[in-house]
């Protein structure tokens, strides 16, 4: 018999995360920390069920799903009481919990796991708000603790940050990993920093948006079509470091430099980035810059993510418009 995933916390996470495993196929036990009269429990569990269903169709609707996979999809997650604890979570060798971001809502649900679960099991706290350093203290065995931060919609978003304590065992983030990967994510890894990856950057292009608009640069809906067709389906195939590397580091220092001394401080180049334009670490130019090009074959490398853009831009039918052919 299949070991189940375990999802501590029946909110609107934990159901997005055992979305994901059940669409790949993988058992799922979700656990209701909340004490609750029994008309109550079935209510939470009728609504539980209802969202993850519409959920279903609608990707059943866009074919990632035949319909006839539906209600098996939706019967892989299994809904269970806070008293069943003791005999659900001893079956599961990963468990997320994925209660309200509250501090004591996290310290009960892990003193509940903590007592539950397999010394073994792994346990990731899908947080946006807390260092793992921070929940690490509240898990017995913090050696196999890490967040696990899952974007929205979390059955949709490839990206999972997981974000590891100096206790947390290399063994312990493999299989983490490994569960990740088999169900089609694509997990990233970094030490304990407030706003992982994602969130960071994120928060500082949203606001330099908005302090755009409340500059009176441009409207909000110019902003916005420069990020859609400007902005964004250049990130979606290059990485941001990538990107630095393509064009050159130095060029980044100058345009740095420039918007420092003319817009803000806040725009002063890091030192980094510094430091690798003086020592010739300009990017795939000099062979090497956040990533190394030695033994690249750079043009092939080129041509092939100006192919992927083209795919991209193909698919989004942003392609240059040509006269059509007359016969």
């Amino acid at each position: 018999m299949e070991v189940p995933i375990g999802v501590v916390g029946a909110g609107r996470m934990g159901r997005g995360i055992a979305l994901s495993y059940g669409y790949s196929g993988k058992s799922v036990a979700l656990l209701d920390l909340k004490e609750r009269e029994r008309a109550a429990w079935e209510n939470l569990v009728d609504a539980g069920r209802t969202e993850l269903r519409a959920d279903l169709n609608f990707l059943a609707s866009v074919q990632l799903l035949d319909e006839t996979e539906v209600e098996d999809t939706l019967n892989r997650i299994s809904h269970h009481p806070r008293d069943e604890a003791d005999s659900v979570l001893p079956q599961c060798p990963i468990i997320y919990e994925a209660v309200p971001e509250v501090m004591t809502a996290k310290a009960a649900a892990f003193a509940l796991v903590s007592k539950a679960a397999d010394p073994e099991a792994v346990i990731a706290s899908t947080t946006s708000t807390f260092l793992v350093t921070e929940l690490a203290k509240l898990v017995r065995n913090p050696e196999r603790f890490m967040n696990a931060h899952w974007l929205n919609p979390a059955h949709l978003m490839p990206l999972v940050e997981i974000s590891k304590s100096p206790q947390t065992s290399a063994e312990a983030i493999a299989l983490l990993k490994g569960s990740l990967t088999a169900i089609g994510k694509q997990p990233v890894v970094c030490n304990a920093s407030p706003g992982y990856i994602v969130p960071r950057i994120q928060a500082l292009a949203m606001n330099e948006a908005a302090r755009l608009v409340e500059e009176g640069v441009a409207s909000a809906e110019d902003i916005d079509r420069a990020i859609h067709y400007g902005f964004g389906p250049r990130f979606a195939v290059l990485g941001l470091l990538e990107f630095i590397d393509w064009g050159g580091g130095d060029i980044l220092y100058y345009a740095s430099n420039y918007l420092s001394q003319a817009v803000d401080q806040r725009y002063q180049a890091p030192k980094v980035v510094v430091e690798n334009m003086e020592q010739g670490r300009n990017g795939v130019r000099d062979g090497v810059g956040f990533f190394d090009y030695s033994g690249v074959d750079t043009g092939a490398y080129r041509k092939r993510r100006l192919g992927e853009f083209v795919a991209l831009m193909k698919h989004l039918d942003l392609l240059p418009k040509r006269p059509q052919r007359e016969d």
